[in-house]
């Protein structure tokens, strides 16, 4: 056990003109035991900096994800809803309150379910891409294809009739663009999205169809009214990560094009960029000893994604985009009981899209020099604000 006193840091800068992952994220990894993080409103949270270590919290029962504990790190999370303020919303619960809600949704996310799902994915693709085509020979990508891909693609999921998708999709980029609208407006677009979900959990209880939302209620295992909640957090869980690692990956295939086309850049481009670098936030319940590192009932712990992704112990050249190396072993969806359901469904999105757009737009390349595109850092999630193109 360490006893020595920890380093102590402010939280690492994640601002415009910093490289991500920040670079102070290596020497935390060489330092021995953790490190101890001052946050912003003045609290102190451990930082999980190795691959190794990242695991042992995601897994470890005296850890927990629930924000109602004493000492839980708010970094960046103001606003998000709770399992009190949202019922369903199950991501901050622990077992056994936890398992009732993924056992019921595994089976909708399964590589089976998500196979079925591809033809749906295919023509949601290639509509964006024709209506970009239609608009001219430049586009923001983010906004006019990654961001729009996600939320079409949960729509059809759950069920949403295609006369609401234009207003299920709108209130959706309200939601998570965060400098884009206020806290007004995203706090409206929350109230009429759950108040759309519960009217739709409404029709399907009358209405059964071939959709999520039907096989769930048919199950019964999560009440009608949990299930706007759940329903929620699969769009909010979905949609942002999936639009910034289609978005990254695309800049990315660019300065790497012998990679184009190879299957394989997927789950490399999840390690590379680890967009939800901070969002498995956790929280002693029990005294827990960490890399040596005592960590006592009460204390808040970060687990920081990238920098496990970037653990040179666990991956050979981490800063390199390399395809070819086996990365499955990345925690970019999390790790534990709490891993990303929806992992085989973001990984096909993001193929899927990749793929059709440079089969479609061969000569597609971007409008800006790389270092000038515009980063967000907003919240707890990495991507681009936009991506101008050009063909």
């Amino acid at each position: 056990m360490t006893h020595s006193d920890p380093m102590v840091v402010d939280f690492p800068t994640r601002k415009p003109g910093v490289s991500f992952p920040p670079p102070d994220y290596g020497g935390y990894r060489e330092h021995e035991g953790l490190v101890l993080s001052r946050l912003s409103n003045g609290a102190r949270a451990w930082l999980v900096t190795r691959h190794e270590d990242v695991r042992a919290v995601l897994t470890d029962p005296r850890i927990s994800s629930n924000p109602s504990h004493k000492g839980f790190p708010n970094v960046g999370t103001v606003g998000v809803p709770t399992q009190e303020q949202i019922p369903g919303w199950f991501v901050g619960l622990d077992s056994p309150e936890h398992d009732r809600f993924r056992k019921a949704l595994i089976p909708e996310f399964t590589v089976r379910r998500i196979r079925g799902l591809r033809p749906a994915i295919e023509r949601t693709v290639d509509e964006r891409l024709d209506a970009m085509l239609a608009a001219g020979n430049s586009a923001d990508l983010v906004a006019d294809y990654a961001l729009p891909v996600p939320s079409l693609v949960i729509s059809t999921l759950l069920g949403v009739p295609p006369s609401d998708r234009d207003f299920f999709e709108s209130r959706t980029r309200t939601l998570v663009s965060l400098r884009a609208s206020t806290d007004a407006q995203r706090e409206t677009a929350v109230k009429e999205l759950l108040r759309y979900i519960k009217r739709l959990v409404g029709i399907k209880q009358k209405w059964p169809g071939d959709d999520l939302i039907s096989r769930l209620l048919a199950a019964g295992s999560i009440a009608p009214h949990e299930l706007s909640g759940v329903l929620m957090l699969l769009l909010i869980a979905g949609h942002e990560t999936t639009a910034n690692n289609i978005a990254l990956g695309v800049v990315t295939l660019l300065a790497n094009p012998e990679w184009i086309g190879d299957d394989r850049a997927v789950e490399e481009t999840l390690r590379f960029h680890s967009v939800a670098d901070i969002v498995s936030l956790r929280v002693a319940v029990e005294d827990v000893e960490i890399a040596g590192q005592l960590i006592k009932a009460g204390d808040g712990i970060v687990p920081l994604i990238a920098a496990a992704n970037h653990d040179t112990s666990a991956f050979e050249c981490p800063h390199m985009f390399d395809p070819a190396r086996s990365a499955r072993h990345h925690v970019a969806f999390g790790y534990g009981i709490h891993q990303c359901l929806g992992q085989n469904l973001v990984r096909v999105e993001m193929e899927i899209a990749y793929r059709k757009l440079f089969e479609r737009i061969p000569d597609i390349r971007l409008a800006t020099p790389d270092e000038g595109l515009s980063i967000k850092y907003d919240g707890v999630l990495y991507g681009l604000e936009q991506l101008p193109v050009r063909w």
